[in-house]
């Protein structure tokens, strides 16, 4: 399926930085915002390989003495910038993307978290989705995969049994962005809300199951401090907020209606798990005890649900980064009634 290519905000016409290099036509926008430097090492290391294969363009928006220690280490590996001091957006991530998309050298672009590691295959599956789709939405693995990211893998299998999950990372038409007047950054969901405004644009995704793109898990420091934020998303679809909400008063009336119940209830939602992580190879990359250890994340999922709802009609919004954020991401019908289609 393809859609046509508006003219506005076409690819740039500055030489492509990979003529002449065998490499694919491809920039990669890495938007990233640190506070140490504990990963730079193997961030480096996976720079330097990902730098002979595409262009690739570091967003840089860490604090000043880090800034310049990057622009020490990776000059020859990447183009390295600074965020656009004109983009202000409270999801500081959005800033970094946006600065990215408008100053890539390529048409097809992979925008990815500095934790995403692409391998050849997928570099390659997404560059030629990109000839048909305006988006492509790859699916994340960890790897390594410590108890807290096995844990959080149960998350991953719910959402491919029932639909598709929500990466780190997208394939994009440079077009499409920048005809489409970019995407709103005063959310937190800011991933959903660059794929709902792309299908409210009229742009084509493509979401193939099978793309599987391996992540870096996070420290169980950081694991922790992401339950609410990542509840919080899920303001942004009501149906499914509602269903978490639901799950703490439901297991409260089957355990009074008869507790033998409850070990079917669990069973049932392994059962989910599973039918997910078998789901186009899923197997290959994802662990049946992440199938195992679902129950225990619907149970964490129902528990942070309420916290978030009370952040939001509480206390405004949800702290993220130093602010504020109110709006989780806006309504598939919301963006189509604002945003003018690409056909």
């Amino acid at each position: 399926m393809t859609t046509a290519r508006p003219a506005a905000g076409g690819p740039p016409t500055t030489r492509p930085a990979d003529v002449g290099t065998g490499r694919l036509p491809v920039e990669y926008v890495l938007p990233l915002r640190w506070s140490d430097d504990d990963g730079c090492a193997e961030l480096t290391e996976y720079l330097r390989w990902l730098s002979e294969r595409v262009a690739v363009t570091v967003v840089d928006g860490s604090p000043p003495e880090l800034f310049d220690r990057h622009a020490a280490c990776w000059p020859a590996l990447v183009r390295h910038l600074a965020p656009d001091p004109a983009l202000r957006y409270r999801n500081g991530k959005v800033n970094g993307v946006l600065t990215g998309i408008r100053l890539a050298r390529h048409e097809r672009m992979v925008v990815a978290d500095d934790d995403v590691r692409y391998d050849d295959d997928s570099l390659r599956t997404v560059c030629r989705l990109l000839a048909d789709a305006d988006l492509v939405r790859p699916q994340n693995y960890f790897d390594p995969l410590p108890w807290h990211a096995c844990w959080d893998t149960g998350r991953t299998l719910l959402n491919r049994a029932v639909g598709d999950d929500y990466p780190g990372t997208f394939g994009l038409r440079r077009s499409t962005v920048l005809a489409m007047g970019g995407y709103d950054g005063d959310v937190l969901f800011e991933n959903l809300e660059l794929l709902r405004t792309v299908r409210g644009f009229g742009g084509v995704e493509s979401c193939p199951p099978d793309l599987y793109v391996r992540r870096l898990p996070p420290t169980a420091r950081r694991f922790w401090s992401q339950r609410v934020r990542q509840a919080y998303d899920d303001l942004a679809m009501p149906p499914r907020m509602l269903t978490f909400l639901a799950v703490l008063p439901a297991a409260v009336a089957l355990g009074r209606l008869d507790r033998r119940l409850l070990p079917v209830a669990v069973a049932a939602v392994m059962a989910l798990a599973e039918s997910g992580r078998r789901r186009s190879g899923g197997r290959d990359v994802f662990p049946v005890r992440g199938s195992l250890l679902a129950p225990l994340w619907v149970l964490e999922r129902a528990v942070c649900s309420w916290a978030a709802l009370g952040l939001r009609f509480g206390r405004g919004g949800i702290p993220y980064a130093g602010r504020r954020i109110r709006t989780a991401a806006h309504s598939q019908r919301w963006l189509q009634n604002t945003r003018r289609p690409v056909h």
